[in-house]
């Protein structure tokens, strides 16, 4: 399907259906809110799917209300999605990061489109929209508005959810993957009303007394790997018990390892009932991105991946160093 053959059927008021990836982040629902508001100004009819809860510090954008979460809102997401005109997905490129929803959007008759900056996309869609060298997805739905003809319908509250997703994807604009484009876009939201200064508080000053313990606990167990420049935190299923983990209090614990100016990876496990969930962190041209995948079933970015592994927390982490170490023989 060609861009104006799309463009055509969103200028004809479409049921719209707009999905994000299991574990929402800022980039996840900011891209989705965003995308929603115009899309709901050129008068579409839009629901925004979310596959899992996602943090409450992301409840403030605009439109969260509305927002379906699959094993709650089942029978109105089914609905949704076996009535749409367009579905539109963004911030993943393969059907199984979104679980159960994958079945029934593979199943949809609606136009499907993706609009994403990871690596390695799957061909699923009718439309596809993809760019590894964006900074983030919420970047490419300005750019996918821009074309549209549409930026005129961003106004605050839009500006405020793409440029949360901007803002996190990027690290507060400190990752490479932050260009002129990246800023000039940033300055475009500024100027239609949204709060930038606003947005950063509500995401990242939000701490509880609970989390900063958790946070505390992480860095005083902090392992490091000085010749392999390589950082290690973990928490286990106990932890979890101990400081009352919830939703999005692991957010952006991994990047503290790489605040030690000779550290170049950080890697961040998290034990959960079966699995081990990995977050990699890099800088420069470390590519954990392929680690990720060649070793932990995951993937991502150059700089920033995930991964898992069904082994228990202390057998992943001991496998991740026999790698690790095994580099320098």
């Amino acid at each position: 399907m060609e861009f104006k053959e799309l463009q055509k059927i969103l200028n004809n008021k479409p049921k719209v259906v707009i999905v994000t990836h299991k574990n929402p982040d800022g980039d996840a629902m900011g891209s989705s809110l965003g995308l929603a508001g115009v899309l709901k100004k050129k008068g579409c009819s839009v629901e925004i799917i979310a596959p899992t809860e996602y943090p409450v510090f992301l409840n403030w954008l605009k439109g969260n209300e509305d927002v379906l979460v699959w094993g709650k809102d089942n029978k109105a997401i089914k609905n949704s999605i076996s009535h749409a005109d367009v579905l539109f997905c963004l911030d993943f490129n393969s059907l199984h990061r979104i679980d159960g929803v994958g079945d029934l959007i593979s199943e949809s008759k609606g136009k499907k489109v993706m609009i994403d900056h990871h690596q390695q996309p799957d061909n699923f869609v009718d439309y596809m929209m993809s760019d590894t060298s964006a900074s983030s997805t919420a970047e490419m739905v300005y750019e996918f508005i821009e074309q549209l003809g549409d930026v005129n319908l961003i106004d605050g509250d839009i500006g405020e959810a793409i440029y949360c997703g901007i803002m996190t994807d990027t690290g507060s604009f400190r990752f490479p993957s932050t260009t002129y484009k990246t800023h000039k876009i940033v300055g475009e939201l500024i100027q239609k009303g949204a709060n930038h200064s606003m947005v950063h508080r509500r995401i990242y000053d939000c701490n509880t007394k609970r989390r900063l313990k958790l946070v505390g606990y992480c860095l005083l167990n902090m392992e490091v790997l000085d010749s392999q420049k390589v950082a290690i935190i973990k928490i286990s299923k106990e932890d979890h018990k101990t400081y009352n983990i919830q939703k999005g209090d692991t957010e952006g614990i991994v990047n503290y390892g790489l605040s030690m100016p000779h550290i170049q990876c950080s890697v961040f496990f998290r034990e959960d009932d079966g699995i081990v969930k990995i977050s990699f962190r890099s800088k420069d041209d470390y590519n954990v991105n392929e680690f990720a995948r060649s070793h932990f079933n995951g993937g991502g970015h150059v700089n920033a991946a995930g991964g898992m592994s069904k082994d228990s927390l202390e057998v992943t982490v001991d496998r991740f160093k026999k790698i690790i170490l095994s580099k320098d023989d």
